[in-house]
């Protein structure tokens, strides 16, 4: 069962606690979070582009010269393929990118994301963390605190409104509730700072 440090604000330890060995101490499975990844990454694609073949381009309504006689090769459209201004050969046509994965993979997914961050010692595990209003400032003296400089996914129990605004104009911070993390924001984000209510509310729903 894996042990970390719990910290405060000020960036003190405050003592230890102890995470869900299914949840936080799994040896994490590569492949599994590469689809994971790509699952969500492709959700998100647009799948808007666009090319006209041969049969939506304008023009090209009758043949360019006789077939025969002319000495040069035989054409039946100035909108052939071949031509500037024909169509586009296999050219990219809308489509979704979007693919589905088992419930039990994608459980296996986050959970590996997790222990990933325990094993390289990139989660700080806060006692708490909450604002009487939003102040970026005050968030930025909390980050500064713990030493994080780098991409941070923070993360508490229920979602907060004033951790929120707080967080949302500090570059490379990323603010969610416990229940919408995802595994594409743990792996994206260099450190998990996560609070122990948050903690609880993942084991409870993954363990």
């Amino acid at each position: 069962m894996p042990k970390v440090a719990v910290y405060n604000v000020d960036g003190g330890q405050v003592g230890d606690i102890d995470l869900a060995e299914g949840v936080f101490g799994i040896q994490p499975n590569t492949h599994v979070l590469h689809s994971a990844v790509v699952l969500q990454q492709a959700a998100v694609r647009q799948g808007t582009h666009k090319t006209k073949g041969r049969s939506e381009v304008r023009g090209g309504g009758r043949k360019p010269w006789k077939q025969k006689g002319t000495g040069r090769a035989r054409q039946g459209s100035i909108r052939s393929p071949q031509w500037k201004g024909g169509g586009i050969v296999f050219g990219p046509t809308p489509r979704s990118y979007g693919f589905k994965l088992p419930r039990k993979v994608r459980r296996l997914a986050i959970k590996s994301a997790l222990s990933s961050k325990v094993q390289a010692g990139t989660i700080i595990v806060l006692d708490q963390l909450n604002f009487a209003a939003p102040k970026t400032k005050e968030f930025a003296k909390i980050l500064g605190n713990l030493k994080v400089a780098r991409k941070a996914l923070v993360v508490t129990a229920d979602f907060d409104n004033n951790v929120a605004l707080s967080a949302r104009n500090i570059p490379g911070v990323k603010f969610v509730a416990a229940d919408g993390i995802s595994v594409l924001d743990v792996m994206v984000h260099d450190q998990l700072i996560i609070t122990k209510d948050a903690v609880a509310k993942v084991e409870e729903v993954f363990a």
